[in-house]
């Protein structure tokens, strides 16, 4: 007589914890946030500007933080953040050499 092999089911395991992490992030209200400052361009093509805002409501209220906004945009431009955690990595000009 074989024992009765007991199989666990992934699917629900996976849908449970992808609900979880989406709910996190979808719990806070979206904030406002102005726009202070021009770091520069990035993206393949440059579509992506990247900038400096100051969130002016919220619980994070005053907080300044990196974003990447894409499509135009210029300073005091009223942006709405969908979440304040996540900060955008700094981008690096590369500095053209003299000869």
């Amino acid at each position: 007589m074989a024992k009765e092999q007991k199989i666990k089911d992934k699917t629900s395991q996976q849908q449970q914890q992808t609900t979880s992490m989406l709910g996190r992030l979808s719990e806070r209200q979206p904030v406002n946030a102005v726009v202070e400052e021009f770091y520069g361009r990035t993206g393949a093509r440059g579509e992506v500007t990247q900038v400096k805002v100051k969130i002016i409501e919220g619980r994070e209220e005053g907080k300044t933080m990196r974003r990447n906004i894409k499509g135009p945009v210029k300073m005091g431009d009223l942006v709405t953040l969908r979440e304040t955690e996540i900060e955008a990595r700094r981008i690096f000009v590369k500095q053209r050499r003299s000869i």
